[in-house]
């Protein structure tokens, strides 16, 4: 009689030990839907590379995520006609969540606007370092979302869904595309806390947990668990041997199995990443000037500065998608009180990104590396004080940008109206920057489907137009 399933997935929990164990044990705890309809073929390997729907101009991405929700006409959207409105009055038709007549006060921005860059891109005094890349960097200002709710615009810009718990768009890169380098996770996550939503925004939901975010958490150990627990390497490279093996006699036993496949290839990359992980999260081998690009020192193992140098890092290394979640669900950009927490929030990453950019640019690395950084959604342009210093949330209107990866530089693509309170121009919805990455990377956002409960779901769900006018 075989020996039945759960004791060998007791097994293959407790043996090996390290990071190994420990990845391969989410594995067998989520059960995974079959009828894999992938852009390419389906190999063996799950994560095998895999070929495009049609030539990609980005190989990878990396996605910035501010947590709280940016105020656009503070950062990227400037409106003197606020300004000279400052105090008057309007009817607002949605306040707290809630739809109405309200009448409320403009409430003008308290940080000056500057032009930068060839391409004369307006930008605020809280992004300066930002300036010095813009001609880079194609902003987005007609931005709009379905939620003004902090948890369902998270998922919403992750996984394209406000309402239900879906793949992440990382995830739905994984598994369209693969990645090239077997011993990395093809999806990073580098962040120092969860933002709402928790982890669910990298989560693969129904796809093959193969394909879910891996968590680097900044600080002296990023990765828990990856170095093995057993005293030497040959021993845990025979331990691995017997797993693959009962696992290879259980496929012989049962036929074809991607649940099987996708377990087997999980458990090998998080060996892998037991010699190729901690090299990658190194900087000390860095120089000293790019450290400065960075603004960070050699012992820096925190910091959004650490986060982007680590993303370059692990982008020359094949990781196919990347995300960098600035700050979590608390101390975040969520102002309501005051706008000036966006002075430290901004400073923290300001110099951070604008080193990144420079930083593939000149490693002829950008042109095939898109770049993304958005919030859920933006804020107020009125207030229910004339002099009230914080701003409400805002889904009708906010801004995004991309750079690089195909992605026209110094330019502006969509408005918002005079005040900045509804998109009136390029208006972009998420399930649009969703498809647009999707493209850049090679990938038709309607083809890229998976088969679950009967139903195809894709990231886009059932709509989505790539914004053409901003392709190089």
């Amino acid at each position: 009689m075989n020996q039945p399933i759960i004791s060998r997935r007791k097994l293959l929990h407790t043996a090996s030990g390290g990071f190994g164990a420990v990845a391969l044990a989410g594995m067998l705890q989520k059960g995974m839907a079959n009828n894999i309809n992938p852009v390419g073929a389906l190999p063996a390997d799950p994560l095998a590379p895999r070929t495009s729907h049609f030539a990609a101009k980005a190989d990878r991405v990396i996605f910035i995520y501010s947590t709280g929700g940016v105020s656009h006409i503070d950062t990227f959207d400037p409106k003197p006609k606020l300004t000279a409105d400052h105090g008057k009055t309007i009817t607002a038709s949605r306040w707290l969540n809630k739809p109405g007549k309200f009448d409320r006060f403009l409430v003008k921005s308290r940080f000056p606007f500057k032009q930068y860059g060839r391409s004369g891109t307006w930008v605020s005094d809280l992004f300066p370092h930002l300036g010095t890349v813009i001609d880079d960097v194609c902003i987005l200002n007609g931005m709009w979302c379905e939620s003004d709710g902090h948890d369902k615009a998270t998922l919403a810009a992750h996984t394209g869904s406000a309402q239900f718990a879906r793949p992440s768009a990382g995830a739905w890169v994984s598994y369209g595309l693969g990645t090239p380098n077997k011993n990395l996770p093809s999806f990073m996550v580098l962040a120092p806390a969860a933002p709402y939503a928790g982890a669910q925004t990298w989560g693969s939901d129904f796809l093959p947990a193969c394909h879910q975010g891996t968590h680097v958490i900044p600080g002296p150990e990023p990765l828990a668990h990856i170095r093995p627990k057993v005293p030497a390497s040959d021993l845990q490279k025979l331990e691995l041997a017997h797993l693959e093996r009962m696992n290879r006699e259980r496929l012989r036993q049962t036929g074809p199995d991607r649940a099987m496949e996708a377990r087997i290839r999980s458990f090998e990359t998080a060996f892998g990443m037991q010699t190729e992980g901690p090299e990658a999260l190194d900087i000390t081998r860095e120089t000293e000037e790019t450290l400065r690009l960075y603004g960070i020192d050699r012992k820096a193992t925190t910091g959004f500065g650490w986060q982007c140098l680590v993303a370059r890092r692990l982008a020359e290394r094949g990781v196919r998608f990347l995300e960098l979640v600035d700050v979590g669900s608390s101390n975040n950009w969520d102002s309501h009180g005051d706008m000036a927490d966006h002075i430290r929030l901004a400073k923290a990453i300001d110099q951070p990104i604008a080193a990144l950019i420079a930083d593939l640019k000149r490693r002829g690395m950008l042109e095939r590396t898109l770049v993304v950084w958005t919030t859920e959604f933006g804020r107020t342009a009125f207030n229910a004080k004339a002099d009230h210093p914080g701003r409400e949330h805002h889904n009708l209107a906010f801004s995004s940008w991309m750079a690089g990866g195909g992605v026209k530089g110094g330019m502006v693509h969509g408005a918002s109206d005079e005040y900045g309170i509804l998109a009136t121009e390029g208006k972009t919805y998420t399930h649009d920057l969703h498809a647009t990455m999707l493209h850049l990377l090679g990938i038709d956002h309607e083809r890229l489907t998976y088969r679950h409960a009967g139903r195809d779901y894709r990231l886009t769900d059932i709509a989505g137009e790539v914004i053409r006018p901003i392709l190089a």
